[in-house]
């Protein structure tokens, strides 16, 4: 039997035995077929796979391209592309003590969504726990490092996650599985910050947004073609540290109608909040308002 190189999503369906998915396979379309953006589905990390099951009660997840992958356009991936499965990843969402979370933006020169604002995160190693994975790459980006046994943490969901992100951009190269786990820090973000010591060839910039922020970020929907309205609560600038090429970190602003930019239906890129982010901001929304109504019982 080959050995186990990586962690790989596997799929089961009304009590199946767990199959290894494909790389061409849509994740929510193998749940719900292909008019639901969304499913609910149990996950679980077992044996160095990550078990997708479907569960009234489980997480969400959502849309990706795949779902409009032609079989003509699937035929001309390269074959170690169509081989490689589907990926795990990991994202933290850290939230200190005052409400505020902490974005990174990703460093230029990275191959895939370079200068995009994201949670601090990536791969899961063999034999690592989710939380486990999501503290250690937490420290590697951001120099922050938080023991898990002193920090509660929730998983918010799961988001499938292909680049390109559209196919209007190109063919899928790669395709993840992103959980996004809540961490609650007992600190401030000013003590956070005062700790930070990102690494500057994966993160370019740092910021912590709070919820009035965020509702303005998650109305940009990606794919909408209305007009960004940002609410008149929010500050149109938002405080930042730049990340020099030697890692030291520079006060800087950034207009909140940079974060407010939608996905690009082509060409290149450009800096903007991940659409996978999005999704787990507006989780995070919904974590808050529950926190609330639960304190005011």
């Amino acid at each position: 039997m080959e050995k186990v190189r990586k962690i790989l999503v596997h799929l089961s369906k009304e009590s199946s035995v767990p199959q290894c998915a494909r790389f061409v396979q849509s994740i929510t379309g193998h749940f719900a077929g292909c008019q639901d953006d969304q499913v609910k589905v149990c996950c679980s990390l077992e044996n160095n796979r990550f078990l997708l099951f479907g569960h009234e009660n489980g997480k969400e997840g959502t849309e990706v391209p795949l779902k409009f992958l032609s079989n003509t356009e699937a035929a001309t991936l390269p074959a170690d592309v169509v081989s490689s499965g589907v990926d795990v990843g990991v994202a933290v969402l850290l939230q200190s003590v005052n409400q505020k979370v902490l974005l990174t933006r990703r460093a230029a020169n990275l191959r895939i969504f370079p200068n995009v604002w994201v949670p601090p995160g990536g791969h899961v190693e063999l034999d690592e726990r989710l939380l486990d994975a999501g503290l250690r790459e937490l420290q590697e980006e951001t120099g922050l490092k938080l023991d898990p046994e002193a920090v509660s943490s929730q998983l918010l969901g799961l988001w499938e996650s292909v680049y390109p992100p559209m196919l209007s951009r190109g063919l899928p190269k790669r395709h993840h599985i992103v959980s996004y786990i809540l961490v609650h820090s007992s600190l401030s973000h000013l003590q956070l910050q005062a700790a930070l010591c990102p690494e500057p060839a994966e993160v370019s910039g740092c910021l912590w947004v709070d919820a009035d922020q965020v509702r303005a970020i998650v109305s940009a929907v990606d794919g909408a073609d209305d007009s960004v309205v940002l609410p008149g609560n929010a500050s149109p600038t938002l405080c930042m540290s730049e990340v020099s090429p030697a890692g030291r970190l520079m006060e800087a602003t950034l207009p909140l109608s940079v974060l407010c930019r939608r996905a690009p239906a082509e060409g290149e890129d450009w800096e903007r909040v991940s659409t996978g982010t999005k999704f787990a901001l507006e989780l995070w929304l919904k974590t808050l308002k529950s926190q609330k109504a639960v304190s005011k019982e």
